[in-house]
């Protein structure tokens, strides 16, 4: 992993997260009619039709991020957002580059399932910044 996060990373991170607190917080409680992963974004769609989406925004120049997951998604609909972690994992081996994993847990009254946050770079970008919408 970089010892510094990128530039993105730092620029993101300035801003502060009041906006993803706030939007998490406001979601907590809410049941889930709905879950997809689209354009390297989370959206999990609630039955007050209120949408919390979460993505990676810590772009820099010349990163490859995207997100991806094994589990799902209808396994969890119908429950309720509990809380959502996020956990640092270690690199994918790479011969020629970085390649940074994050996990981001969505835990739900169903169960928890896990989204795999990655950065692939040269070394000089790195680390994460997951933040959340709600509209």
């Amino acid at each position: 992993m970089s010892k510094f996060p990128g530039i993105g990373v730092m620029i993101q991170s300035l801003g502060g997260n009041e906006e993803t607190v706030k939007a998490v917080k406001a979601s907590l409680g809410k049941k889930i009619s709905a879950i997809k992963l689209e354009n390297d974004c989370l959206s999990l769609t609630f039955k007050d039709n209120t949408v919390l989406t979460l993505r990676d925004s810590g772009q820099s120049c010349c990163e490859h991020r995207y997100m991806s997951t094994d589990d799902n998604f209808e396994d969890y609909v119908g429950g309720k957002l509990t809380d959502l972690e996020l956990r640092d994992a270690p690199n994918i081996q790479a011969e020629y580059d970085e390649h940074e994993v994050q996990f981001l847990v969505v835990k739900t009254s169903k169960g928890q399932f896990a989204m795999a946050n990655h950065n692939e770079h040269n070394g000089y970008y790195g680390g994460f910044y997951i933040e959340a919408r709600l509209g």
